[in-house]
């Protein structure tokens, strides 16, 4: 199955990064992908919630996935789109930090609501209050494929193993993780959660990011880590695309999943246990 990752180095203007965004989309189409993927807030990234306001939109209006199924149904191509930043009708004004997977007829196949939120304080400098702006998803999502069972992932979510254990007992052979790490945690843990979540499940592991300092027009900038990875199901690294925004290709041979589950059968072993 060839596969394509799209990393990219979004700005806080929606409008602005949609060209570039279909502009990789096509020339990974052209390339003979037949996945694409693109990280974490495909079109906007902003630390600033009035601004948000300003140029996010509701699901139904939201100018990037319109254009995106409509590339999906252009191409003939299977698309994840990370996630987008989208307006809610919730009272207290917060956003969704939405995944979804789109069919080659340009249809939304399934939706996921990233459910662990960023709030943490990486150094004195550095702090992340996403639940601030962002309301936390309550369900756990696998989306069905022509080419295998999807658990769709966020970011953050990386460090919670049950949630992906949990789709991959539900089918899931591959997991997705878009993100937009922060440069100091992704130095830290980014490979060594990825392949964690790997090796512990059996799946391809698939993380297209942001990367890079990101432009912005009104507000401090923000810097992401990059390193899109592709972690093969016995935990290698297949594909680590680096810091350079850019199209990056990679092939998922899907017999590695029974493969690997085959030599340790850690889904089928795990037990219940009482707690301490």
């Amino acid at each position: 199955m060839k596969t394509a990752f799209l990393q990219l180095n979004v700005s806080d203007d929606p409008a602005e990064n949609l060209p570039v965004t279909l502009g990789y989309l096509r020339q990974a189409a052209a390339e003979g992908a037949q996945f694409i993927l693109t990280p974490e807030v495909t079109n906007c990234l902003s630390t600033s919630r009035s601004h948000q306001r300003e140029v996010l939109s509701h699901e139904a209006d939201d100018l990037t996935l319109q254009a995106l199924q409509q590339e999906a149904r252009a191409l003939g191509v299977w698309i994840l789109i990370g996630s987008l930043a989208l307006k809610t009708g919730d009272a207290d004004g917060r956003f969704a930090n939405r995944s979804f997977m789109i069919d080659p007829q340009g249809a939304i196949v399934a939706r996921y609501d990233k459910i662990h939120m960023f709030d943490v304080q990486v150094t004195p400098e550095e702090t992340y209050r996403e639940s601030d702006g962002y309301r936390p998803g309550q369900h756990a999502v696998t989306a069905q494929t022509e080419f295998a069972t999807i658990g769709m992932t966020v970011c953050y979510d990386v460090r919670f193993s049950a949630l992906h254990s949990a789709l991959a007992r539900a089918g899931a052979d591959i997991l997705t993780v878009p993100a937009a790490f922060s440069p100091v945690t992704g130095a830290a843990h980014w490979h060594a959660l990825l392949r964690a979540r790997a090796i512990e499940t059996g799946c391809y592991v698939l993380a297209p990011a942001q990367t890079g300092t990101h432009p912005s027009k009104q507000h401090k900038t923000r810097a992401t880590y990059g390193h899109s990875l592709v972690v093969g199901p016995w935990g290698d690294v297949q594909l680590d695309a680096g810091t350079q925004p850019g199209v990056y290709m990679t092939d998922l041979h899907m017999e590695q999943v029974g493969s690997a589950r085959a030599r340790i059968p850690s889904l089928a072993n795990a037990r219940l246990f009482d707690g301490p």
